[in-house]
């Protein structure tokens, strides 16, 4: 069941209540289309993490860090002047479904409607979020130490 808000029900009400900051910092996670393990094929997940890295795509927004597990992604970003939080993550979204989809030699939705984010309030989240999302193929098992994991990427390397 779904919890009512004053907003309004499930990710209608998550939208209502979203901020863009211009130069804020936020932590987003995105799933995949029904937690399917896209990534896992290696040319996928070449496909797109080359996405991170495009200007185009990002335009003003920087990527201080990101992940790409099996089945979601994490990002860490500092909005540019004149981006929305929807506007980049609809274009980072788009962008990868994009790559992947012609890379695997498919069509249809590879992300899943919502994504999760949350505000960074200071330069201690800054370090204890940018360390949360490298790590997670760690804690996942997926490795025994990050340098091993290819899909990961931090502006303070």
């Amino acid at each position: 069941m779904t919890a009512k808000t004053p907003y309004g029900n499930g990710h209608a009400a998550l939208r209502r209540r979203r901020t863009s900051i211009a130069q804020q910092i936020y932590h987003v996670t995105v799933a995949t289309n029904d937690r399917q393990p896209v990534f896992l094929d290696f040319d996928a997940a070449c496909a797109a993490a080359r996405c991170h890295y495009d200007k185009r795509c990002l335009k003003e927004t920087a990527m201080l860090a990101w992940v790409l597990m099996p089945d979601h992604a994490h990002w860490l970003l500092q909005l540019g002047e004149h981006d929305s939080l929807p506007a980049i993550v609809t274009r980072l979204k788009c962008s990868i479904a994009r790559n992947v989809n012609r890379e695997l030699g498919r069509q249809g939705h590879l992300w899943g409607r919502a994504f999760h984010e949350h505000t960074l309030r200071g330069e201690r989240d800054l370090l204890a979020t940018a360390r949360y999302i490298v790590a997670n193929p760690l804690r996942a098992g997926l490795v025994a130490r990050i340098g091993a994991y290819p899909f990961w990427n931090a502006v303070w390397l």
